[in-house]
């Protein structure tokens, strides 16, 4: 087992958990759904195979196999954006209601809330066997389709993938990885309270300080048949050291940080 880190930023960014009908929301950080359904994505699979095994790798490892660590860098703002539907359309075009026939004309346009987070950052440590985190890594920097971060509309920033074959993510990302915040550190302080979510109870239990249910564990991508399980999460708090501050831009230190060997 080794793990690939990448970062997810971006202007906006959705991670919908119970999304129905013109009410879509978002979870405060990355889901296993999303992050799987980005790594299909730019595979080029489609959603009714995303899932299947990779009969090409050692083990015929699954997405499923996956484990995930995330950093919150910054959470974002929540952001309500709205959206209509069924407006402008012909009469035999408009919305139907859930029995089939057509809704009353008066009734015809609908408004969607789609719920986003504005400006957030994580960096996530995505751990699995290494073939299948090797070729996670190729199709991200070179995707069939484009990735996005939970909706099509969000597209990430640049850069995506920070690193490959990390043998201790956590350690990695407490101590070496530089951190996007949404504001410098305090002067004189020597560390920074950042949050992580975990998919398993915390080594350190002093550090814990949420734990909550997420229905985001992918069973059927196919559309109509969408189902997931749900599972739980640990939401910790851990002082890192503010000299991993990447300052307000961040390019410069992340592109040291990914080519060390260069002068």
């Amino acid at each position: 087992m080794s793990a690939l880190l990448l970062r997810l930023a971006g202007p906006l960014a959705a991670f919908g958990t119970s999304a129905a009908f013109h009410d879509r929301d978002t979870a405060p950080h990355p889901t296993r759904s999303a992050l799987i359904g980005m790594f299909a994505n730019c595979a080029g699979r489609e959603p009714h195979h995303a899932l299947d095994p990779f009969t090409d790798l050692p083990g015929r490892p699954r997405y499923q196999d996956l484990g995930f660590l995330i950093r919150i860098d910054r959470p974002g703002t929540p952001h309500t954006d709205l959206h209509t539907v069924g407006g402008g359309h012909p009469r035999d075009k408009q919305l139907r209601t859930s029995g089939g026939p057509q809704r009353p004309q008066t009734q015809s346009t609908l408004v969607s809330h789609r719920h986003y987070l504005a400006d957030p950052v994580f960096t996530v440590a995505v751990t699995g066997p290494t073939p299948l985190l090797q070729t996670i890594a190729s199709h991200l920097r070179h995707p069939r389709n484009a990735p996005y971060l939970g909706r099509r509309t969000c597209v990430p920033t640049e850069p995506l993938v920070l690193a490959t074959a990390i043998p201790d993510p956590m350690n990695e990302l407490t101590r070496r990885t530089p951190l996007s915040l949404a504001r410098p550190p305090r002067p004189h302080t020597t560390t920074v309270n950042v949050d992580f979510i975990h998919e398993d109870p915390p080594p350190d239990p002093t550090t814990a300080i949420d734990h909550y249910e997420l229905c985001d564990q992918p069973v059927d991508f196919t559309p109509g048949r969408r189902r997931y399980h749900p599972r739980t999460v640990w939401r910790t708090r851990i002082p890192l050291p503010t000299a991993l501050y990447a300052g307000p831009n961040p390019l410069t230190t992340l592109a040291d940080y990914m080519h060390p060997e260069q002068p």
